[in-house]
């Protein structure tokens, strides 16, 4: 598979959140507002750029060759914990406001699923080094898409009269179901 069949399809098919539903927590929990949603999207694609490159490193050089595959889980969230400390530690340096709008789901981050499961699918589709950094950025980019695109429809649907009865999480649960969809059409665009 090509550097660039691996990028699309890791934006538009294989979405982190529309396709595994991964990362659900903080993309329900900051698409409330698109600069909010924006600032989580570009720090989430930053770390699981930083994972994939570091992740594929410690896996090809320390866990393979010394039969270690085993601790694949733990060095990956050794790993993540330790990059999202130093995203952190720079957002809250550089940009205090944005450190405050983020709150508790900056070091959400650590716990994200969709970063782990970067790591591990990248592992189990047995990636090269360049496909998995084409892999960990559109994930990444996938996952601001998607976010930024919850966030300017969750806006749209504050002036809207939506039911009582799923007003909130509810209608951002069909919502993202309905977008899932219309990203399932683009299944067809490129053989996997």
């Amino acid at each position: 598979m090509g550097l660039f069949t691996i990028f699309a399809a890791s934006i538009l098919i294989n979405n982190f959140v529309y396709y595994y539903f991964l990362g659900v927590c903080p993309f329900l929990g900051l698409s409330k507002k698109i600069d909010a949603a924006f600032s989580m999207g570009v720090a989430v694609t930053f770390v699981m750029a930083l994972t994939a490159v570091v992740s594929w490193a410690i896996n090809h050089w320390i866990l393979i060759p010394y039969g270690l595959e085993y601790l694949q889980i733990v060095a990956f969230i050794l790993v993540i914990a330790s990059l999202v400390q130093l995203v952190e530690m720079f957002i809250r340096k550089t940009s205090p406001p944005l450190y405050q709008a983020m709150g508790i789901y900056l070091p959400l981050i650590t716990v994200n699923c969709c970063i782990m499961g970067l790591a591990l699918l990248a592992s189990l589709k047995n990636y090269n080094f360049p496909e998995t950094v084409v892999f960990g950025v559109g994930a990444g980019i996938g996952f601001t898409i998607a976010i930024v695109l919850m966030a300017a429809i969750r806006e749209q649907l504050e002036l809207a009269d939506v039911p009582e009865a799923i007003k909130g999480a509810g209608m951002s649960l069909i919502v993202t179901g309905i977008i899932a969809l219309a990203f399932l059409g683009f299944s067809g665009m490129i053989k996997q």
